[in-house]
């Protein structure tokens, strides 16, 4: 396997468990509701829109901006990693009621909700953040950097295309694999996000263990 297809498989597997769309079914259905079919394909596909332009932003500008704090990649990394791990630990263990919708939901419901509360957080989180920064920082100024990035690009289109999918479809899916079936994938998910955070954060470890050995 290249390594743009192993970047482009890591990134969009790593985006779709952070974004976890199955999680966020009940939600949407909440938000949406009384809603025709139409609507519902309306709003996910201006959530994922969103959510996909902040995605491309930070993945574009994002060394800008921690250059900008004087944040070094290693660092990133790491944080990333720990944040990856903890959202991980809270999909495998959730806590019992826990809701983004919050209980003034049915008012939310008014305003532009593919944006808030689906666009952010649910879709692009911190998780999400710490993803695309660090996936970037792994891409250099080089011609095979371009096609990296290029594959990162194009990790952010499918996930965000299959976060569509699911959202789109919302209410079949939930019908046929209910919500015990939800929570066993997200369990299994928050599973498999906790170790790519450990991953990111031992990658992180190891360059800032490089770059300041060099500094003494």
């Amino acid at each position: 396997m290249s390594q743009e297809m192993t970047l482009f498989v890591g990134t969009f597997t790593t985006l779709l468990a952070v974004i976890n769309p199955l999680e966020s079914l009940p939600i949407f259905l909440e938000l949406l509701e009384g809603k025709d079919d139409k609507a519902h394909r309306s709003v996910a596909f201006r959530a994922c829109l969103y959510a996909a332009l902040l995605m491309f932003f930070f993945l574009l500008f994002g060394r800008v901006v921690l250059a900008v704090f004087g944040v070094p990649l290693s660092m990133v990394r790491i944080v990333g990693g720990i944040i990856l791990t903890r959202i991980g630990f809270s999909l495998f263990m959730p806590s019992a009621g826990s809701s983004l919708v919050g209980p003034g939901g049915a008012a939310q419901k008014g305003g532009n909700i593919a944006f808030v509360p689906l666009a952010m957080p649910l879709m692009f989180g911190p998780g999400v953040l710490a993803t695309v920064i660090g996936y970037s920082s792994m891409v250099t100024l080089s011609e095979a950097g371009i096609a990296s990035m290029g594959a990162i690009v194009a990790a952010i289109a499918a996930a965000t295309f299959a976060t569509y999918i699911i959202l789109a479809y919302a209410e079949r899916i939930l019908g046929r694999i209910g919500p015990q079936g939800i929570d066993a994938v997200t369990r299994i998910v928050g599973f498999f996000v906790s170790a790519m955070g450990v991953g990111l954060m031992f990658h992180g470890l190891l360059e800032a263990v490089k770059q300041f050995a060099g500094t003494y």
